[in-house]
């Protein structure tokens, strides 16, 4: 297992490490100045030219390149990567669950209830789910301050940061978890119709464990790769609900960057990005190896 792990993690670094050589090239070969698009409009030669110095563009590009290896996490707000993982975990738990309970009730009335939440939430854009959480919870049933005192740290008030974060994790999980709903009950009747299940029931296994030793755990190995790329793709792409709720997230700041000409701000995000997609593919590599033993030999 330690093995497969170190080999995982190895080709990760290595891939992290190229991503952000190709990455860097690309940017460093764009028709623009970096140091003029740091200048304002009363801008001078001179001052162009010290902000060259100061920032390192006047050294050659590897050099830039190691420069920007060893300070690409300092002296820059990132945002709140924090509120995706709230939404991550409320969507595996909503869908997932709402799944099982579809599949073991299929053609019953929990089955139907679950399939109106699938109509209804995949209906409703990211905008119109996040008014409405503002409208009823904050404005009307004032469960939530419209306006919090920003940013709380989980380890300074646990109670604050969820205050904060609660209905952007609802508003990205509702969306989410109708995907994972049927997703989730649509592999469970299709598992539980393979030949290995009827053998385990033929030979007298209990129904809770052919459900969740046999059953489940072979319909999790495709939603974990399922959830790495979903959340991967929601650290960068959650740009409405952070404009509804006024989160400092990465859309936001990628968004406004790209606006700006930010360049190296968009650099930097753009390779957070890659290297999140690539931890999280990590990730699932090792959950694969818990759940499937088998793929530790590859």
């Amino acid at each position: 297992m330690l093995k497969f792990i170190g080999r995982r993690a190895i080709f990760a670094a290595f891939t992290i490490l190229i991503v952000s050589a190709v990455v860097f090239g690309i940017f460093s070969l764009l028709p623009f100045d970096p140091a003029a698009l740091t200048c304002g409009q009363r801008c001078t030669d001179q001052i162009v030219e010290a902000n060259r110095v100061r920032l390192g563009f006047d050294k050659p590009i590897y050099e830039q390149y190691w420069l920007f290896l060893s300070g690409i996490f300092l002296g820059r707000t990132y945002g709140a990567g924090s509120a995706a993982v709230g939404a991550l975990l409320l969507w595996l738990t909503v869908g997932i669950g709402l799944g099982i309970v579809a599949a073991k009730f299929k053609n019953r009335w929990p089955d139907t209830s679950s399939s109106v939440f699938v109509l209804l939430a995949t209906s409703l854009p990211t905008f119109v789910t996040g008014l409405a959480l503002l409208i009823w919870v904050s404005i009307k049933w004032k469960l939530i301050p419209l306006s919090l005192q920003g940013y709380t740290s989980l380890f300074d008030n646990p109670f604050k940061f969820i205050e904060y974060f609660i209905l952007p994790w609802i508003t990205l999980a509702i969306a989410y978890a109708a995907i994972y709903t049927r997703f989730t009950r649509a592999a469970l009747l299709e598992t539980l119709g393979e030949d290995y299940i009827r053998t385990a029931r033929a030979k007298g296994v209990g129904e809770r464990v052919v459900f969740f030793k046999h059953t489940l755990r072979a319909v999790l190995a495709p939603l974990i790769t399922l959830a790495g790329l979903d959340f991967a793709g929601l650290i960068g792409g959650a740009i409405i609900t952070e404009t509804i709720f006024n989160l400092p997230g990465l859309g936001r700041l990628t968004l406004r960057s790209v606006y700006e000409f930010d360049l190296s701000v968009v650099l930097a995000t753009t390779i957070l990005a890659a290297v999140v997609v690539i931890l999280m593919n990590l990730i699932v590599d090792m959950l694969y190896a818990v759940l499937d033993p088998r793929v530790r030999i590859t």
